[in-house]
């Protein structure tokens, strides 16, 4: 153990029990609760001294190989706690912090991902206290060899409930997992993208299960509509080749609308009305079809337009 450990020097425990519960006299009132550091540092001395723990420093000085030793050191007092107690809490709070670096180390990888960093070390902190409440010295493993896989797997599950851009069941969540992993082995060993049937296959499942997952793929990530596309694409962004503005829907409304007012019009009306703005032909042309002059064709056309366009903006 490095030599440090050996001295003195004023400890930052944060997780220590009320000093009146190690009190003797009951007609000794107790001291109240202090933000003092000095007083918290005091008190956790004289913790660790009754638990006949070594000197504990700083956490963020302690190295490595020291962490592990003491680790080991409480991990040992820790089976002879009673669960529930402040000594046990003082403990179990003391291995936390002490292991903090596996979190950090942990976390690191997924610094590229989205989540701030706080939150992925908040996560690999409940990773870390599942791993203190299931590991037993007696087993003869290493505690960062235990506790790894279990924080990192917290950090992992955090990841697949909240990064999903549509939420989608659980059961699809790991089957997109499978379905990635047997895609990329049948990838190499087929020298080619496999297909619905063999992935399907592979896992042993249906190929509509396959093409549920496959499409559940689609709801992990959304990209945005003003993302810039790649540099050989020259389509420009999606939202320019998704849609457009079609200014033929703010007619539909009146179409609609009008069909009532066209049905209970005379027939005559209705026949200029569809040779006119249907077959497209002139007022002449309607007159030498219908056989009555141009000008009463205008005049009927008007009193039919008029008649339309006030059934059209009447309120209800």
């Amino acid at each position: 153990m490095s030599p440090r450990l050996d001295a003195s020097p004023t400890r930052n425990a944060t997780s220590t029990p009320p000093p009146d519960q190690f009190d003797t006299d009951p007609h000794v009132p107790a001291p109240r609760a202090t933000a003092d550091p000095t007083t918290a540092a005091e008190t956790g001395e004289e913790l660790a001294d009754l638990l006949d723990l070594p000197e504990i420093p700083p956490y963020d000085e302690v190295a490595p190989q020291d962490a592990r030793a003491l680790s080991k050191t409480l991990f040992a007092r820790l089976e002879t706690l009673e669960e529930g107690t402040h000594e046990y809490a003082y403990v179990r709070n003391t291995l936390v912090e002490l292991n903090l670096a596996l979190v950090k180390f942990a976390a690191a990888r997924f610094r590229s991902r989205s989540e701030p960093m706080e939150d992925i070390i908040q996560v690999g902190t409940i990773g870390l206290i599942k791993a203190i409440d299931r590991f037993e010295l007696s087993r003869g493993v290493e505690f960062p060899t235990f506790a790894m896989p279990t924080i990192v797997g917290e950090i992992k599950r955090f990841f697949r409930d909240t990064s999903w851009s549509v939420r989608v069941p659980r059961r699809l969540q790991e089957l997109r997992l499978d379905l990635a992993k047997a895609g990329d082995a049948l990838a190499q060993e087929l020298d080619r993208a496999p297909t619905v049937g063999e992935l399907a296959e592979r896992l042993g499942i249906g190929k509509d299960e396959v093409v549920e997952g496959m499409a559940a793929s689609n709801a992990y990530t959304a990209s945005s509509l003003d993302a810039q596309p790649e540099e050989d694409d020259s389509e420009g962004a999606l939202a320019d080749r998704i849609g457009y503005e079609d200014h033929g829907l703010e007619g539909i409304e009146y179409v609609e609308s009008l069909k009532p007012l066209i049905a209970s019009l005379p027939a005559r009306d209705r026949k200029i009305l569809s040779l006119r703005f249907v077959a497209n032909m002139t007022q002449s042309e309607i007159g030498e079809e219908l056989g009555i002059s141009q000008m009463h064709v205008s005049r009927l056309l008007s009193r039919t337009l008029v008649r339309l366009r006030k059934g059209l903006t009447v309120e209800e």
